[in-house]
């Protein structure tokens, strides 16, 4: 019993010393991963103060802060695995390896990841701006390395891929700093169109929010089955596109009620012989 309490204590005094070593060697990596870590917040830091003094494009400055943030954590725990015997040619082979397997695994991401870099090279959308794209539509809060985030009106965050962003149809709607305003409303036959013409006419003139300089349109859009549709167009900034439109729909039905203008909905007759 002697001998074999003997040969554990002898071969655990052989052990302690890489035991410990071991050790220190984890505890020194973590220590290196604290600080890379603050490093690494620090330097992403820098490149976003950098280059919004630059005055570069925001979705431009989040692309670049996400892509130096992943680049340089690669780096970081690539290094503290070599601590631990990781050679770096196995390193640079598990990166390609990895890179092939990732490629194939995720090619959804690299296409987003490629629609991502086209977004910021040609910028069909800044951010700030409201799109209309595949269904749903909102402001632009965020570009970054494989997706853009939309606010809605009601305050819903929807996650657009950028590869799909950048392969399908999109409309910005607020590119410009002016729109052109339509709308049309049908008038009964009866009726008088020169009075229908005159009121809205009217209405835009008195409308603080349109915009003097540019051409303003009154006319007869159609002559529909049960209306005469009257259509008219204006200019109007783009933030104040929406509260025209919702203010002369109120004021077209106000004043042709007043004006005794009345505004048909469809109607069949319905004949029966016996």
């Amino acid at each position: 019993m002697e001998k074999v309490v003997s040969q554990i204590m002898q071969s655990l005094q052989r052990q302690l010393p890489g035991a410990a070593a071991f050790l220190l060697k984890v505890v020194i990596c973590l220590a290196v991963y604290m600080i890379g870590k603050k490093l690494i917040a620090f330097a992403v830091r820098a490149v976003r103060r950098l280059l919004e003094r630059a005055r570069v494009q925001a979705g431009a400055v989040t692309f670049a802060v996400s892509m130096t943030k992943i680049v340089l954590y690669l780096i970081l725990i690539l290094g503290i695995a070599t601590q631990f015997g990781l050679k770096e040619s196995s390193v640079a082979a598990i990166v390609a390896s990895g890179g092939v397997a990732v490629g194939l695994a995720l090619q959804g991401g690299l296409s987003n990841f490629a629609g991502g870099f086209l977004l910021l090279l040609f910028q069909p959308f800044h951010v700030g701006d409201y799109i209309i794209t595949q269904g749903v539509e909102g402001t632009v809060q965020k570009i970054e390395i494989l997706y853009t985030t939309l606010q809605t009106v009601d305050n819903r965050r929807v996650i657009v891929p950028n590869g799909s962003l950048a392969n399908n149809v999109m409309v910005n709607v607020t590119a410009a700093d002016k729109r052109k305003l339509e709308i049309k409303v049908g008038i009964s036959y009866q009726d008088s169109v020169e009075q229908a013409k005159q009121v809205i006419h009217d209405l835009m003139e008195r409308d603080p929010d349109v915009i003097r300089e540019e051409e303003q349109q009154v006319f007869v859009a159609e002559l529909g089955e049960s209306s005469v549709v009257i259509g008219m167009r204006c200019w109007v900034r783009t933030e104040q596109y929406f509260p025209v439109l919702w203010r002369m729909n109120e004021q077209i039905k106000a004043e042709f009620d007043r004006k005794g203008i009345h505004i048909p909905y469809p109607q069949m007759d319905v004949h029966v012989t016996s």
